[in-house]
């Protein structure tokens, strides 16, 4: 079984950054993907960020590109999402999610965190 524990979340003002973290761990643990989704109060779940685990490459939802930066520590199993330049709109709760087999902007992924809130005030 894989588990998925993001950190990082909390209440920033508008124009501000956050990093969050997440960290895999579990037997075996070999994820093709790794990535982030997010869901605001009343509205489905939307795609962030991911990134290839192994080569790196990584791809960005239009909401977020120039602003968030997805990278990840492969010794550590940890995938990190730096958020600058925050907006209110960025509020929700964003979760960790990864995939052994296939990378994908709809919410098809194995596996997924507890989710951790954000909240940017404006």
């Amino acid at each position: 079984q894989v588990q998925l524990v993001e950190s990082g979340g909390g209440l920033v003002q508008a124009g501000g950054s956050l990093r969050l973290s997440c960290a895999a761990s579990g037997r075996t643990f070999s994820a093709y993907v790794m990535g982030w989704f997010r869901q605001a109060p009343g509205k489905e779940r939307e795609f962030v960020a991911a990134i290839i685990w192994s080569a790196g490459n990584t791809f960005y939802g239009d909401s977020v590109k120039g602003r968030f930066t997805i990278s990840r520590n492969m010794a550590k199993n940890t995938m990190y999402l730096q958020m600058n330049s925050l907006k209110a709109e960025d509020t929700a709760v964003y979760y960790c999610v990864a995939d052994r087999k296939r990378f994908s902007m709809g919410a098809s992924y194995e596996y997924w965190g507890q989710g951790t809130q954000v909240t940017v005030s404006s």
